[in-house]
């Protein structure tokens, strides 16, 4: 049987992230994607102007419609939440769609490079940390790991201490965690975390950060999961896709905040 995710998070129509990455990647993955919009945009906050519809309001009609309709789920997961309304949205959701199969994954969307983005204060943000006991798998950049961990951001970390942050998140339900994107000098780090033991993915930085990456890391890393895959490798198969779509994106002149040029690299995929 085909598996099926429902994927909780905003929809930019035009820059290449959160759901817009999301559907086409699972369904690469041959995985049906049930998009639930926290928010519309016209294109990503990036850019210098932009117009959005809080879908709030209408967030529940799914949870409704969905459970007349009988629908299960293999895995949930979380991207950009605009608020704690919407944060005990995703609670209502798991408790009705929660199963013995279900896979939670949490990308815990709120900042980087050690600041919060616009859109959230820190008591939002500590408002996340409810997640830490439900979810299967995390996947924060290091600003997002600090702030759920409460400790505090250094972007020169060490091992031990990423283990330490790593462990924190870990805990309340043993979750497997990534913490992304950490700049080594000319590298980036994927410190990875699961039942106990660390291990470091480290490979070279191409170009400058784009738009919408984080988002097509842990569409990928959720797909590989559900398709089998182990956290480790999964993790693995993310950073070589993402890392073909930079090079494919530089290649073709893409602008950053346009971000991944996933259409030319959806076959790694298939």
């Amino acid at each position: 049987m085909q598996k099926r995710a429902a994927v909780i998070n905003d929809f930019a129509s035009f820059g290449r992230c959160s759901l817009a990455v999301s559907i086409p990647i699972l369904s690469a993955m041959k995985i049906q994607c049930c998009p639930v919009p926290t928010a519309i945009f016209t294109n990503h906050t990036g850019f210098p102007s932009f117009k959005w519809t809080d879908y709030s309001a209408h967030m529940d009609d799914y949870i409704e419609e969905w459970l007349k309709l009988g629908l299960k789920f293999d895995a949930i997961q979380t991207g950009f939440l605009g608020g704690v309304r919407q944060i005990d949205f995703v609670f209502r959701f798991l408790e009705a769609f929660r199963s013995s199969r279900l896979l939670v994954a949490i990308d815990p969307v709120m900042g980087d490079y050690g600041k919060l983005y616009s859109t959230y204060s820190m008591e939002l943000a500590e408002s996340m940390r409810r997640f830490l006991p439900v979810a299967d798998i995390l996947t924060p950049n290091l600003t997002e790991a600090c702030v759920l961990a409460g400790l505090p951001y250094d972007p020169a970390m060490s091992n031990a201490a990423l283990t330490k942050v790593a462990r924190h998140l870990s805990e309340p339900n043993r979750a497997k965690v990534v913490i992304t994107g950490i700049p080594r000098g000319q590298n980036l780090v994927n410190f990875v975390y699961e039942d106990g033991a660390s291990l470091v993915i480290e490979t070279p930085k191409l170009g400058e950060d784009r738009s919408g990456t984080g988002d097509v890391f842990s569409s990928v890393v959720l797909g590989a999961v559900m398709n089998g895959q182990s956290f480790v490798n999964a993790v693995d198969t993310a950073n070589l896709f993402v890392a073909h779509a930079v090079e494919r994106s530089i290649a073709l002149g893409v602008p950053l905040k346009d971000g991944l040029a996933i259409e030319e690299v959806l076959g790694d995929l298939t």
